[in-house]
């Protein structure tokens, strides 16, 4: 399973990186606070402060026991922002 967020809907309420910190981070550019997805176990972020994702088309993999969580996140997300492929 693969996750994303459409940045054009993303609101930046976080409610994601509550429910799933693992996947989920957010960022702040200055100009709007926005959730990215990242690898499990990684930062999530270039040592310039980019999210890594932002280039990769800003898919994560998805472990098996983060499926479930992934899938409470983008329930409850309030700008409808968060898609998975499986």
């Amino acid at each position: 399973m693969n996750v994303w967020i459409d940045q054009d809907l993303c609101t930046g309420d976080a409610q994601c990186v509550e429910i799933c910190p693992e996947i989920f981070v957010l960022h702040d550019d200055g100009h709007s606070c926005r959730s990215h997805v990242r690898e499990v176990g990684t930062s999530g972020f270039t040592p310039d402060g980019e999210p890594v994702l932002r280039a990769a088309q800003g898919r994560a993999q998805v472990p098996r026991e983060l499926r479930a969580a992934v899938a409470e996140a983008a329930d409850y997300c309030p700008g409808a922002c968060i898609f998975t492929d499986g």
